[in-house]
């Protein structure tokens, strides 16, 4: 969190939190609700995307969650709780510095190591590790699928026509095949309104 925020919180520590204000959408992309009218409300807003790139980076360092599992960004004394339409992080595919699949947050950071993959009825591919929820964006789904290999380092193609209720190990690896993450990491099937309760946060607090 950034210096000045944490002094803006020190000395106005009572302003109240607001909500409705902006959302995360489930590729990433920061929207501001001018009204106030993100969610909860009838007449719901769309909002507005955000592209300023020091307002995006602003946010990204200042964006954290409570012990409830609510997400929110640090406004100055101000806690501005975000709307999530996927999940805390949306996730993407890059490349480390020996070139091996590295994952990264919608704000630019690195991701894992994966504790639990989870993959819905709908195909989305969610992770959990230490610093929460993420989703793996529609466009780098395939590729992460591709990254990914059973502990017996096979390809993901057979479980997934027929997707085993029990689960399956999988690892993250590199074009060569090696190891990337080290331990085989579960992959379970997510259950339909199980999302927030499995993975710990909420989506519209």
């Amino acid at each position: 969190m950034d210096e000045q925020v944490l002094a803006a919180m020190a000395r106005w520590p009572d302003v109240p939190a607001v909500r409705g204000w902006l959302s995360l959408s489930a590729r990433g992309q920061w929207r501001l609700h001018p009204r106030g009218r993100g969610w909860g409300v009838p007449d719901e807003e769309p909002g507005e995307a955000i592209t300023s790139p020091q307002i995006l980076a602003f946010i990204g360092r200042n964006y954290l969650s409570d012990d409830a599992g609510r997400w929110f960004f640090q406004n100055g004394p101000q806690r501005v709780y975000v709307r999530l339409d996927g999940a805390p992080w949306i996730l993407g595919m890059d490349a480390d510095a020996q070139g091996r699949p590295q994952l990264r947050t919608h704000t630019g950071r690195d991701y894992g190591p994966v504790a639990h993959w989870w993959l819905d009825s709908g195909g989305r591919l969610y992770a959990r590790s230490a610093q929460g929820a993420g989703l793996v964006s529609d466009r780098d789904l395939a590729r992460v699928v591709e990254a990914l290999r059973t502990a017996e380092g096979r390809p993901l193609d057979d479980w997934l026509e027929r997707p085993d209720p029990a689960g399956i190990a999988v690892r993250l690896t590199g074009d060569a095949g090696t190891d990337r993450a080290g331990a085989a990491t579960p992959l379970g099937l997510l259950a339909d309104g199980a999302l927030e309760a499995t993975l710990g946060f909420v989506r519209r607090p």
